[in-house]
């Protein structure tokens, strides 16, 4: 017999156009109207999106990446950051998918159990895709200035690479 899980959705779908229809609305033509604005919000931030994806893939392609990590292995020793997980550091503000392959690389190259991938699984449960995320949304509403929100948000994620390795530490030891 199959749980109750299969017809939750199909329950709430219903719902939703049960309701609909006994307040009057003219659900389908409600439902085109927001799959257009759906569609022309996409065309809108579509630009942006590919800009920001071309640049990941050049820096990283380039070799920039590999370079700046061991640049900046003398700040991730200070705030106590395994060296391994710079590049997930570096490349998890800009893009969801690379902070994704680099965690699977981190954690096919050390044990999800070791330091490095519990810093890394933190990290990746604790920080956000930044620049995606201000690309998106206010490329979205068609604002140009992000003025405090990208480096309150690059505070945040500093924050996030940094405790992650504290709470790493304070659960677990090294």
């Amino acid at each position: 017999m199959q749980s109750l899980n299969h017809y939750i959705l199909p329950a709430i779908v219903s719902a939703f156009l049960l309701f609909g229809l006994l307040r009057g609305v003219a659900v389908f033509d409600v439902f085109l109207e927001g799959a257009r604005e759906g569609l022309s919000t996409a065309a809108r931030i579509l630009p942006s999106l590919v800009g920001l994806m071309t640049a990941v893939g050049v820096f990283k392609a380039s070799g920039a990446m590999d370079l700046l990590s061991h640049g900046l292995k003398p700040a991730a020793d200070f705030l106590g950051l395994p060296s391994e997980v710079m590049p997930l550091a570096l490349l998890r503000p800009v893009s969801g998918s690379g902070g994704m392959a680099i965690y699977r690389d981190i954690l096919q190259n050390h044990s999800p159990d070791s330091f490095v991938g519990r810093v890394a699984s933190v990290m990746m449960g604790s920080t956000e895709t930044t620049f995606y995320t201000i690309a998106v949304y206010y490329g979205a509403v068609g604002i140009r200035k992000t003025r405090h929100t990208l480096p309150a948000a690059l505070g945040a994620d500093l924050a996030g690479f940094v405790f992650s390795s504290l709470a790493v530490l304070w659960f677990f030891g090294r």
